[in-house]
């Protein structure tokens, strides 16, 4: 007979609105809170066989099983880990957020607070009110004489807990869902949910359908498992077709040979993958490995340009892996995805303070168990420990394009046109980014060379300072004193001249080619920013556009008869253009 208990702690008259106000703003993540749930149960009953204090059947086998019951409008989240006692129920389910539950209360009762606030009390559990009107726990502990658990509660202010009927270790939740949310017994909406929260999750996750016609599948004997249940052998005798052989005569020949097959109830097949790509150490995954993930992960069958593995474990837990994607298109349409995890369970998409914002044109995962699961955003913008995770993962993308830079540069040049728009942004939201970038930036000139900046200004800076020596020996040789010293100094900076669109300025570049001058090509509409912080940042040279007034910087490059020619040629350049 059922017990009937009083009010539950910490004064329950506010607990359950609270929750259905401020748990989440999205109320399908209750499935990813019960399967968690359910995952660290069995992680933690695998630890303790690991430890010696408890056996594990032979037989056993991790699991995680869901079950939707449109009919009975339930759905049920049942797990082979740990279970619990009656004082482990009290103490977990019926305490509820322990001793910090009454400064929780009292802190939020008057505020709204957008924070998802519930994962830092363990009240996880508790998200399945916010779509059920009922909801009863069955449960058996490991423990050795442990008896089984029944608890149920309407999110009122009583519950009851009575001796149970579970035969098996481990923790069956049951869920009566309201009339608002009866889509979550429904089995394709189950499986949506499922894969966005649970694709990843350590333990193997089976969805079924109560009621639903038995499904069957054919196999070879010899891949039978001892689970496997047989309804039938299918026997296929070996056919036969008659043929003339060399003789001339007529004879049975055997074309295919006799078969035998197991016709059995269809395996379940997990909905997740266990052991995702990003848990595994570089050495041991191959380039398909890394594009299947792509594809899988972000639907998009256009295959990556390269990708970054992270992997670390100090001072921090930080693994994942960073897409770079083509974005050859304009700047303001590029839009990645970073997906967030959290021991395999996924937290959230395109969390700013943990990802630097331009490296949200990236598409990649992470993974950081040291983070909360219900990540705040305004916890986590003055979080020191986000600051280091964002600046690492920063440092990593840097030293991976400068080391491709300088041991395979012609792959670099092959990506540069794709990746420069993620780099230039990165270097103008990103000062450390941008120093170790500075010279690793390319530049495509109208020669369709790739040249770095240290590249381009050394050969213009050894003919400008050869030209300069020139110069300034006949000036002193040839001009009186006073001529020189009331001579303005010169601006010493090396120009680089920049084309902002071929076709418009075409004139222009051949007359670039013609007087073996060069120019680079810089018509992204990220550029005009870019050059700016560069001439910044950069003393040592200036950017201007190839169809800038040249006269004075060409004064001093060839003879007056090829200057008045140059000018003439630039005077109709412009007459053409108006």
């Amino acid at each position: 007979m059922a017990e009937k208990h009083g009010s539950l702690s910490i004064n329950s008259d506010n607990i359950f609105p609270v929750i259905k106000k401020w748990l989440y703003s999205d109320h399908d993540i209750f499935y990813r809170e019960l399967v968690s749930n359910g995952c660290d149960a069995i992680t933690k009953l695998k630890k303790l066989d690991m430890m010696g204090e408890y056996e594990l059947p032979a037989d056993y086998k991790p699991k995680i099983e869901i079950e939707v019951d449109p009919d009975a409008k339930t759905l049920t989240v049942t797990d082979n880990g740990l279970g619990m006692t009656a004082d482990e129920v009290e103490e977990y389910i019926n305490q509820i957020a322990f001793s910090g539950a009454n400064d929780f209360l009292e802190k939020y009762k008057d505020k709204a607070n957008d924070d998802q606030i519930i994962g830092h009390f363990g009240l996880g559990f508790y998200s399945a009110f916010m779509v059920a009107d009922e909801v009863h726990i069955d449960t058996l502990s490991y423990q050795s004489g442990a008896s089984a658990v029944h608890w149920e509660c309407d999110g009122g202010t009583e519950f009851s807990m009575t001796d149970g009927i579970k035969e098996s270790v481990g923790t069956k939740i049951t869920l009566f869902l309201n009339e608002d949310c009866l889509e979550f017994a429904n089995e394709y909406r189950a499986r949506e949910v499922l894969e966005k929260y649970c694709s990843f999750m350590p333990i193997p996750i089976f969805l079924k359908k109560a009621n639903a016609e038995t499904e069957y599948e054919t196999i070879d004997p010899a891949d039978k498992l001892d689970t496997d249940t047989v309804v039938e052998t299918i026997i296929e005798e070996a056919k036969t077709e008659e043929k003339e052989n060399e003789n001339g005569e007529k004879e049975i020949v055997e074309i295919s040979p006799k078969t035998e097959k197991l016709k059995i109830v269809k395996r379940p097949v997990p909905l997740n993958d266990t052991a995702p790509l990003w848990t595994k150490t570089p050495k041991d995954c191959t380039d398909e490995e890394y594009k299947a993930f792509y594809r899988k992960v972000f639907m998009d069958y256009k295959e990556p340009l390269f990708w970054i593995h992270l992997n670390m474990d100090y001072p921090f837990n930080l693994k994942g892996i960073l897409y770079f994607p083509k974005i050859n298109t304009e700047y303001d349409s590029i839009e990645g995805t970073i997906k967030l995890y959290n021991n395999q369970v996924f937290v959230a998409d395109n969390i700013k303070e943990v990802i630097p914002e331009f490296l949200m044109l990236l598409k990649g995962v992470i993974d950081c168990p040291d983070l909360p699961l219900n990540v705040s955003r305004s916890a986590l913008q003055n979080d020191g420990f986000v600051k280091k995770i964002s600046d690492y993962i920063t440092k990593k993308v840097a030293d991976k394009l400068t080391g491709m830079c300088k041991t395979d540069k012609e792959s670099y040049e092959k990506y540069w046109d794709d990746i420069s728009p993620f780099i230039k942004f990165g270097c103008l939201k990103d000062e450390k980014f941008c120093d170790k970038m500075n010279d690793y930036i390319l530049f495509k000139d109208i020669n369709d060379n790739y040249l770095t900046l240290p590249e381009w200004i050394k050969p213009v800076e050894e003919e400008a300072k050869t030209e300069e020596d020139s110069a300034e020996e006949s000036s002193v040789k040839d001009a009186p004193e006073e001529e020189n010293a009331d001579k303005e100094p010169k601006d010493d900076r090396s120009i680089i001249y920049y084309v902002t669109d071929v076709n418009q300025q075409g004139q222009y570049i051949k007359m670039f080619r013609e007087q073996n001058m060069n120019a680079v090509i810089l018509n992204h509409n990220i550029d005009t920013s870019f050059i700016s912080q560069l001439e910044r940042r950069n003393e040592t040279y200036k950017f201007m556009r190839i169809d800038a007034d040249l006269t004075d910087s060409l004064k001093e490059d060839g003879s007056e008869e090829e200057l008045k020619g140059f000018t003439e040629t630039l005077s109709e350049i412009r007459k053409s253009l108006r």
